[in-house]
Protein backbone atom coordinates (compact mmCIF):
# COMPACT_ATOMS: atom_id res chain seq x y z
CA UNK A 1 0.00 0.00 0.00
CA UNK A 2 1.36 3.39 -0.99
CA UNK A 3 -0.16 6.77 -0.36
CA UNK A 4 1.62 9.87 -1.67
CA UNK A 5 0.40 13.36 -0.89
CA UNK A 6 1.08 16.42 -3.02
CA UNK A 7 -0.06 20.01 -3.35
CA UNK A 8 0.86 21.55 -0.03
CA UNK A 9 2.71 24.79 0.53
CA UNK A 10 2.53 28.25 2.03
CA UNK A 11 -0.49 30.46 1.45
CA UNK A 12 -2.03 33.58 2.95
CA UNK A 13 -5.26 33.62 4.96
CA UNK A 14 -8.27 33.37 2.67
CA UNK A 15 -6.36 31.55 -0.07
CA UNK A 16 -7.07 28.06 -1.41
CA UNK A 17 -5.04 24.91 -1.93
CA UNK A 18 -5.78 21.53 -3.41
CA UNK A 19 -4.15 18.46 -1.92
CA UNK A 20 -4.00 15.18 -3.80
CA UNK A 21 -3.21 11.66 -2.64
CA UNK A 22 -2.06 9.13 -5.22
CA UNK A 23 -2.78 5.59 -4.09
CA UNK A 24 -1.57 2.17 -5.15
CA UNK A 25 -1.25 -1.40 -3.96
CA UNK A 26 -4.84 -2.00 -2.94
CA UNK A 27 -8.36 -2.02 -4.48
CA UNK A 28 -8.86 1.73 -4.33
CA UNK A 29 -12.41 1.78 -5.69
CA UNK A 30 -13.52 -0.55 -2.88
CA UNK A 31 -11.85 1.38 -0.07
CA UNK A 32 -12.91 4.35 2.03
CA UNK A 33 -10.32 7.12 2.25
CA UNK A 34 -9.69 10.00 4.58
CA UNK A 35 -7.57 13.08 5.19
CA UNK A 36 -6.15 13.82 8.61
CA UNK A 37 -3.96 16.60 9.90
CA UNK A 38 -1.60 17.22 12.76
CA UNK A 39 -1.42 20.74 14.09
CA UNK A 40 1.78 21.86 15.82
CA UNK A 41 1.93 20.27 19.25
CA UNK A 42 -1.34 18.40 18.80
CA UNK A 43 -2.41 14.85 18.00
CA UNK A 44 -3.57 13.90 14.52
CA UNK A 45 -7.22 14.60 13.84
CA UNK A 46 -9.72 13.64 11.18
CA UNK A 47 -10.35 16.32 8.57
CA UNK A 48 -12.62 14.52 6.10
CA UNK A 49 -13.60 11.04 4.99
CA UNK A 50 -15.18 9.67 1.83
CA UNK A 51 -16.66 6.26 1.23
CA UNK A 52 -15.65 3.96 -1.60
CA UNK A 53 -18.09 5.25 -4.21
CA UNK A 54 -17.76 8.88 -3.18
CA UNK A 55 -21.41 9.32 -2.32
CA UNK A 56 -20.92 9.78 1.41
CA UNK A 57 -18.58 12.20 3.11
CA UNK A 58 -17.82 13.45 6.61
CA UNK A 59 -16.13 16.69 7.65
CA UNK A 60 -14.75 17.84 10.95
CA UNK A 61 -16.80 20.79 12.24
CA UNK A 62 -13.74 23.05 12.01
CA UNK A 63 -13.53 22.62 8.22
CA UNK A 64 -17.17 22.02 7.25
CA UNK A 65 -18.15 24.39 4.45
CA UNK A 66 -14.55 25.28 3.60
CA UNK A 67 -12.95 21.96 2.65
CA UNK A 68 -14.20 19.41 0.11
CA UNK A 69 -13.05 15.83 -0.23
CA UNK A 70 -13.42 14.03 -3.56
CA UNK A 71 -12.07 10.95 -5.27
CA UNK A 72 -11.39 9.61 -8.73
CA UNK A 73 -11.75 5.84 -8.83
CA UNK A 74 -10.21 5.69 -12.30
CA UNK A 75 -7.06 7.54 -11.32
CA UNK A 76 -6.91 6.10 -7.77
CA UNK A 77 -6.65 9.55 -6.24
CA UNK A 78 -8.38 11.31 -3.39
CA UNK A 79 -8.25 15.10 -3.24
CA UNK A 80 -8.91 17.68 -0.58
CA UNK A 81 -9.89 21.17 -1.71
CA UNK A 82 -9.07 23.71 0.99
CA UNK A 83 -10.81 27.06 0.64
CA UNK A 84 -10.80 30.16 2.82
CA UNK A 85 -7.76 28.91 4.67
CA UNK A 86 -7.08 30.20 8.16
CA UNK A 87 -3.85 30.32 10.17
CA UNK A 88 -5.30 27.61 12.42
CA UNK A 89 -5.37 25.27 9.41
CA UNK A 90 -1.57 25.21 9.48
CA UNK A 91 -0.66 21.54 9.87
CA UNK A 92 0.84 18.50 8.26
CA UNK A 93 -1.91 16.86 6.23
CA UNK A 94 -2.01 13.07 5.83
CA UNK A 95 -3.81 10.70 3.52
CA UNK A 96 -5.08 7.64 5.37
CA UNK A 97 -6.89 4.42 4.67
CA UNK A 98 -7.72 1.22 6.48
CA UNK A 99 -7.75 -2.21 4.94
CA UNK A 100 -8.47 -5.46 6.76
CA UNK A 101 -8.11 -3.71 10.12
CA UNK A 102 -4.73 -2.26 9.14
CA UNK A 103 -4.23 1.50 8.97
CA UNK A 104 -2.00 3.02 6.32
CA UNK A 105 -0.68 6.59 6.25
CA UNK A 106 1.00 8.72 3.67
CA UNK A 107 4.14 10.62 4.64
CA UNK A 108 2.22 13.83 5.06
CA UNK A 109 2.51 17.25 3.46
CA UNK A 110 2.90 20.64 5.08
CA UNK A 111 0.28 23.35 4.70
CA UNK A 112 1.21 26.73 6.18
CA UNK A 113 -1.26 29.60 6.33
CA UNK A 114 0.34 32.87 7.30
CA UNK A 115 0.39 36.50 6.31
Amino acid sequence: VQLLESGGGWVQPGDSLRLSCASSGFPFSETAMSWWRQLPGKERETVATINSDGLHTYYAPSVEGRFTISRDNFKDTVDLQLNNLKPEDTAVYYCRTWINENIYWGRGIQVTVSS
